[in-house]
C-alpha cells in the first residue's frame, strides 16, 4: 500500500478541519507471558514515512528502523504497559484499555480524535473511532503498531535474560512449541499470565 492510500482515513477528517488525530494500537495481547504494550502517535498531517506499515508486515530489522524515525517525526507520542499481573487481575481487554489508556496520557499534546486498532474501544475522554485491520489502513495506527511491537520486543529480550530457559527472545511469550515445553519442564515463571495457563495446567 503506497503511503497517500496509508492516509486515506485521515484524509475523511483531515477535510473536516480536524488535524491532531492519534492512532492507538497494542503489541501482545496473545503471548502466555510478560505486558500488553500500547502506543499512541500523533504525526503531521501526511507526514512522509516511507515503508510504514501493520509492524506484523515488517521485518524486525525495517521496525527497529521507523522507531526512531516515528518518535522523530510525530507530533507527540505515548507508550503504555499493562502488566501480567494487571492482565491477570481484569482480564486481557480489560488491560489492553489500560495500556492504551497510559498511552494516550503520556502525549504531551492533546489530540482532537483518535483512530483505534480493531472493531472495540472504550470511552477515553475524547472522539474514537475504530478500524479494523487498522494498522495496514492508517498511517498513524501503522506508527502506533510499529512504537507498541518494538517497545514490547525489547521487554522480552530483558525477560530473555532472566529468565533464558524459555527463550522469550525467541517468540517473545507468544505459545510456541517450545515454550509449552520449556513450561512442562521448569513450571512458570514470574511473568507468565497464569490466566492464560489455565487450561494447559488442566486448572478449573
Amino acid at each position: 500500500m503506497s503511503m497517500v492510500d496509508m492516509w486515506s482515513i485521515e484524509s475523511l477528517h483531515f477535510d473536516k478541519g480536524i488535524r491532531l488525530i492519534c492512532g492507538v494500537d497494542e503489541a501482545g495481547r496473545g503471548p502466555l507471558a510478560g505486558p500488553v504494550c500500547a502506543a499512541a502517535v500523533i504525526l503531521p498531517p501526511y507526514a512522509d514515512i516511507p515503508g510504514l506499515n501493520d509492524s506484523k508486515k515488517l521485518t524486525d530489522k525495517r521496525r527497529r528502523e521507523l522507531f526512531p524515525i516515528i518518535k522523530e517525526k510525530a507530533i507527540a507520542y505515548g507508550i503504555g504497559l499493562a502488566s501480567h499481573e494487571e492482565i491477570d487481575q481484569i482480564n486481557i481487554l480489560q488491560a489492553t484499555y489500560l495500556a492504551m489508556e497510559r498511552a494516550l496520557e503520556r502525549l504531551d499534546v492533546k489530540p482532537e480524535m483518535a483512530l483505534i486498532d480493531g472493531n472495540r474501544a472504550k470511552d477515553f475522554g475524547l472522539p474514537v473511532e475504530t478500524v479494523v485491520k487498522g494498522d495496514s489502513l492508517s498511517a498513524s495506527i501503522a506508527a502506533a503498531s510499529v512504537l507498541a511491537k518494538v517497545t514490547r520486543d525489547d521487554l522480552m529480550l530483558e525477560a530473555a535474560k532472566a529468565f533464558p530457559q524459555y527463550q522469550f527472545d525467541i517468540h517473545k511469550g507468544y505459545g510456541t512449541k517450545a515454550h509449552y515445553e520449556a513450561l512442562r519442564t521448569y513450571g512458570p515463571c514470574p511473568i507468565h499470565r497464569m490466566t492464560f495457563l489455565k487450561k494447559f495446567y488442566g486448572e478449573k
